[in-house]
């Protein structure tokens, strides 16, 4: 019988996931998600606009307006920030993984035992 051999995959490697200068690319994508939520608290802040109306009896009227484009950019960042987030935890799970114990042979019955 001969031996089965999967095809190669493109664009899938066989090098290991547990790689350290992961951390630093989690420690990056936290420094850029903190910056797009100060982005998206500068946009919210921005797409507001206060309106006041004076009317003839002397009663004065507060309408707030909007800016859909503000609104949506903040949104926008806001959702990035949390994407950045999520695979910053990624990274940093890859980065600090505990490798999987090597096993050797006991000496004294010759089965595989834990290092």
């Amino acid at each position: 019988m001969s031996d089965v051999v999967w095809p190669a995959v493109p664009g899938y490697s066989n090098k290991p996931l547990h790689q350290p200068w992961r951390v630093l690319v989690a420690v990056a994508e936290c420094l850029v998600a903190a910056l797009s939520v100060w982005g998206a608290l500068a946009c919210w802040a921005a797409s507001q606009t206060t309106v006041s109306v004076r009317l003839d009896d002397g009663t004065q009227l507060v309408s707030y307006i909007y800016a859909g484009n503000w609104v949506g950019l903040a949104i926008g960042l806001a959702g990035l920030a949390g994407i950045l987030v999520l695979d910053a935890v990624r990274q940093f799970s890859l980065g600090v993984r505990t490798r999987r114990r090597k096993y050797r042979k006991s000496r004294e019955n010759g089965q595989a035992a834990a290092a």
